[in-house]
């Protein structure tokens, strides 16, 4: 995100932000289950029924093959970014596809924002797409440092987590860092914790957490983003809110395999109703 200025809450500002500003247990808790830098206990590593390298291999390949079913499927984007004064970013989309298997952005509610001390840039639109969904395929891993932290119940599964920090930065390149949780079972990513990175010069970008759902067989969809952070500007301080959902998947053809995404003209950008549930 941008920052337009500096941000600075009157007291009464301050009243009405309370609730804003309180973070929620359960993502206070993913925050903090993000962070751990120790290695390793090596008697869990130990104890895993495969080794570590052939189970990041495993569930990179099961990452490439469930992209390429992704991008079979037609479903819907709301994206909703807040800050404390009530100013805000909505916009709800549709990704499908022409009947000639072009694949497109449609726009259906898009009402003019009213961020006040943020802006979404071009980059966080790009990180949208590419890096909340992070999808480690295979040919991300030379990309990566991938380390096996520990084992951990995720709701009812049973999920290896593992640490994913990018082993070089380079220009005009982006990338996630943080933490990926991997079913145990189909070695699939259920979840991830992290952010964007790098942060840029006047563009910072909040830490999230994604968590997927069992879609289709063996292929964990993502299905709600969630971001409750503070950017440090040099100007000053922002808190911002974003939460992304991703509903109504649907496939579009079994046999279709479907290239990199590019942009249409969308729909007109104010419509007056959002659309029919």
């Amino acid at each position: 995100m941008k920052s337009y200025k500096p941000f600075l809450l009157s007291g009464v500002l301050l009243a009405g932000a309370a609730a804003f500003l309180a973070i929620p247990a359960a993502f206070a808790q993913g925050q903090q289950a993000a962070s751990p830098q120790a290695a390793a206990d090596p008697a869990k590593v130990a104890a895993l029924p495969i080794p570590v390298n052939e189970i990041i291999r495993r569930f990179a390949q099961h990452e490439s093959e469930f992209k390429v079913e992704r991008d079979n499927y037609t479903y819907t984007q709301e994206v909703l970014v807040q800050e404390p004064d009530g100013g805000e970013y909505r916009r709800i989309s549709d990704i499908v596809f022409t009947p000639a298997g072009k694949r497109y952005e449609k726009d259906t509610f898009f009402p003019v924002p009213t961020l006040q001390q943020i802006s979404m840039s071009s980059q966080d639109l790009a990180d949208l797409e590419n890096i909340q969904p992070f999808v480690l395929t295979t040919d991300q891993l030379p990309k990566y440092d991938i380390q096996f932290v520990d084992t951990e119940k995720v709701d009812e599964l049973d999920t290896y987590v593992f640490r994913v920090t990018p082993k070089r930065m380079e220009k005009n390149q982006r990338y996630f860092q943080g933490m990926v949780w991997v079913d145990d079972h189909d070695l699939a990513v259920v979840k991830s914790d992290g952010k964007a990175v790098p942060d840029l010069k006047d563009n910072l970008f909040p830490r999230f957490v994604t968590y997927r759902e069992n879609i289709e067989g063996g292929f964990w969809f993502p299905t709600y983003t969630r971001a409750d952070d503070i950017l440090h500007f040099q100007s000053g301080d922002v808190r911002m809110r974003m939460t992304v959902r991703y509903k109504n998947y649907k496939r579009f053809g079994s046999t279709i395999k479907i290239g990199e995404s590019k942009p249409v003209e969308n729909s007109p950008a104010n419509p007056q109703q959002p659309p029919q549930k």
